[in-house]
C-alpha cells in the first residue's frame, strides 16, 4: 500500500511563489515516475509536471513551463513542485500521483497513475 500526502499549499498574490511537497510511504518510491496534477473548480484534472524515477528527466505542461520546477529526493521519499511567478489561473487543488507502470519514464495521462494524494489547495489572487 502506498500513501501520498501533499503539503505546502496556501494563498498567495500573483507573482508569488509556493513550494509543494509530497511525502510517500513504501519502499518502492524511488522506482517509479511521479507526477503533479491540478484540478480547478468546474474543470477536469490536468497534467502539470512529471519526473522520472531517477530525477534525471522531467516534463511540463505548456502552461507552467519556465515557471514550475519538479524535483525529488529519493532518500526522503519526497517529490516537490516549486511554483514561481504564480498566476490566478494556477488556482486549483494540486495532487501528486505515482505512475502505475514501473517502466513508464514520463507519463502525462491521468490513467497512467494509480496512487493519488488527497490534494492541497493553491489560491492565487490578482
Amino acid at each position: 500500500q502506498v500513501q501520498l500526502v501533499e503539503s505546502g499549499g496556501g494563498s498567495v498574490q500573483a507573482g508569488g511563489s509556493l513550494r509543494l511537497s509530497c511525502a510517500a510511504s513504501g519502499r518502492t518510491f524511488s522506482r517509479y515516475a511521479m507526477g503533479w496534477f491540478r484540478q480547478a473548480p468546474g474543470k477536469e484534472r490536468e497534467f502539470v509536471a512529471v519526473i522520472s524515477w531517477s530525477g534525471g528527466s522531467d516534463n511540463y505542461a505548456d502552461s507552467v513551463k519556465g515557471r514550475f520546477t519538479i524535483s525529488r529526493d529519493n532518500a526522503k521519499n519526497t517529490v516537490y513542485l516549486q511554483m514561481n511567478s504564480l498566476k490566478p489561473e494556477d488556482t486549483a487543488v494540486y495532487y501528486c500521483a505515482r505512475s502505475s507502470d514501473i517502466r513508464a519514464i514520463l507519463p502525462i495521462h491521468i490513467l497512467g497513475y494509480d496512487y493519488w494524494g488527497q490534494g492541497t489547495q493553491v489560491t492565487v489572487s490578482s
